[in-house]
């Protein structure tokens, strides 16, 4: 296996993006929402991190990546397929995948949708939930925490590119 993002890039991106990642997982598990917080620390490190992770020509058309995301999520917010907070993070996030990784990064995401549904799923109906008993993801109904699957998908980008990268 190998991807088109550099290991470079990966492993620069890799200990500032994940514990954003890991933030919104728990955020969005607990509150059932992605905090704006969270969402401008990852626009902002790729802003900081992306002048040394990437060549200088690649850099900006990243931002254009995010903002195609964006619109993307803003449309699919307003026909209620997404949350609010989801369209933000995965445009968010849109900058750190290089654009030759998009189908991986597709299939990568529905793997791990698949993984993160069924895991808040058996912990939710187990003993785990004990542990964290008031959790808004608990009790949403049908709704799920798609920060799991989203800030798991990032993270797990950036870890297979720092292995597996170009």
């Amino acid at each position: 296996m190998s991807l088109d993002i550099t290991m470079w890039s990966a492993l620069w991106f890799l200990p500032f993006v994940v514990p954003i990642c890991i933030y919104v997982c728990w955020s969005d598990m607990r509150m059932m929402k992605i905090p704006n917080k969270a969402v401008l620390a990852l626009v902002a490190v790729f802003a900081v991190v992306g002048l040394i992770a990437l060549p200088l020509a690649e850099y900006p058309w990243r931002f254009l990546q995010l903002a195609i995301v964006l619109a993307l999520g803003i449309l699919m917010n307003a026909t209620g397929l997404v949350g609010a907070g989801d369209a933000k993070f995965a445009a968010a996030a849109a900058p750190f995948v290089d654009p030759a990784d998009l189908a991986f990064l597709l299939m990568l995401l529905a793997a791990t949708l698949l993984g993160a549904f069924g895991a808040h799923r058996l912990a939710k109906h187990s003993g785990l939930r004990r542990l964290a008993p008031n959790w808004d993801s608990w009790d949403s109904g049908s709704d799920f925490p798609m920060g799991l699957a989203l800030g798991g998908t990032l993270a797990l980008y950036l870890m297979l590119g720092a292995v597996f990268g170009g």
